[in-house]
């Protein structure tokens, strides 16, 4: 096997806590594991220590994004030079990467993480230039085409790439899983869910993308009739907005955030719970979905984006049409109401969620890294694409 020098940039990352910053972490692991120089390349955040084989540069506060930093590239920081670059976010420390690769002469993989369009809100303006311009695609075309190799978690995913027309090669290679680490998790203490109570979960960013609300409605729909509990695990600007519904469906008393809570410590809430909620359409794999799977969680999930690919129904859980709150509220009311059920979608989550291990998955990446190696060597040059002004282009993508 071909050992590599390998350069992951990423503009999120640790203590960021979301999937990228998971992903991109279980890779370096596992590349390391397997002997490969592998670098983490990321901004640094206030307070935060020197880690081996983490390369924090420089950053400033991106001031519509609370969990989010714009990195400021800095070659002298970089320990050495990579045989391969892999982005991960396309942009500062994105376009360094591509802006290297192309100085280095080095294939460039580049993962496809999220439906940016989706995230549009957080830029004031974007999503109305986009609907106008169609800049969001444009900009993404310029990045990727500059690419060896393209990876998305999903297959979804892989055809959102294809409508953006962008042209380069395209892999499906999920993020792994870290059932070690969940398993060794402990168990919440205090607990979270009140003694007696039917335990709901859910993971998340508590942001507007999340569909958050959809939930909360699907659970004042069953709170009362099953005597249950929801947790939710993680921070974002909506959970004033949610504990201002919760309060307003008159199930307040009945739901704990609990706010971030560590990587390490996430295992033992999945473990803890009974089901997963989670209404979110803008998820491009749901790696919080395989999670609770890996540790025999059933799910009940919006039938949207990579959550189609990331749960399988009546084995590990159930998909139900996308906003749909009634619906979602019957499909867990179900699973709750009968334990046979219940403990044969645990066991089938089990078996579902053992295909995404991180070791499993590094190989895949290992072997993309090849494909991207041959294909740089077969083109006579990188193709280049000029980055599109604002001028109006009548398109669809």
């Amino acid at each position: 096997m071909r050992l590599f020098r390998i350069g992951l940039f990423t503009d999120v990352y640790f203590p960021s806590k979301n999937g990228v910053s998971t992903s991109v972490y279980l890779l370096w692991r596992e590349l390391r594991k397997m002997g490969h120089e592998a670098w983490i390349i990321a901004p640094k955040w206030p307070g935060t220590a020197s880690e081996e084989g983490v390369v924090r540069v420089s950053s400033v506060p991106y001031p519509f994004f609370e969990d989010y930093r714009l990195g400021l590239p800095n070659a002298r920081l970089l320990p050495t030079r990579f045989e391969v670059v892999h982005s991960h976010v396309p942009f500062t420390l994105g376009l360094w990467a591509l802006s290297l690769a192309q100085k280095w002469r080095v294939p460039h993989v580049s993962t496809f993480h999220t439906h940016y369009e989706k995230y549009a809100h957080y830029v004031p303006g974007l999503a109305f230039l986009d609907r106008h311009t169609h800049i969001i695609p444009r900009l993404a075309r310029a990045f990727y085409n500059r690419v060896e190799l393209v990876i998305t978690p999903t297959h979804p995913v892989k055809e959102l790439v294809e409508r953006y027309r962008i042209e380069r090669p395209v892999r499906v290679i999920p993020t792994g899983i870290d059932t070690e680490l969940l398993a060794r998790a402990p168990r919440p203490e205090p607990c979270p869910w009140p003694e007696g109570r039917r335990r709901l979960l859910t993971v998340s960013r508590l942001g507007k993308e999340k569909s958050l609300d959809v939930a909360l409605e699907a659970f004042a729909q069953i709170a009362d009739a099953l005597d249950a509990h929801w947790v939710l695990v993680g921070e974002g600007p909506e959970r004033e907005h949610l504990e201002a519904q919760a309060k307003r469906l008159g199930v307040r008393e009945r739901i704990t955030f609990t706010g971030a809570v560590p990587y390490e410590k996430i295992g033992g809430y999945y473990r803890a719970a009974e089901l997963f909620l989670f209404a979110s359409e803008t998820e491009t794999q749901g790696l919080v979905l395989w999670e609770a799977q890996a540790m025999g969680l059933p799910v009940v999930a919006v039938a949207a984006g990579g959550a189609v690919e990331s749960v399988a129904p009546n084995q590990s859980g159930a998909l139900v049409p996308p906003g749909d709150a009634k619906a979602l509220a019957a499909a867990a009311a179900e699973i709750l109401a009968d334990p046979e059920r219940h403990r044969r979608l645990s066991e089938g989550a089990r078996r579902f969620a053992e295909r995404r291990s991180a070791p499993r998955i590094a190989e895949e990446m290992v072997a993309a890294y090849e494909e991207a190696e041959a294909i740089f060597h077969s083109e006579p040059k990188k193709l280049l694409f000029s980055f599109p002004t604002l001028k109006r282009e009548d398109e669809r993508v």
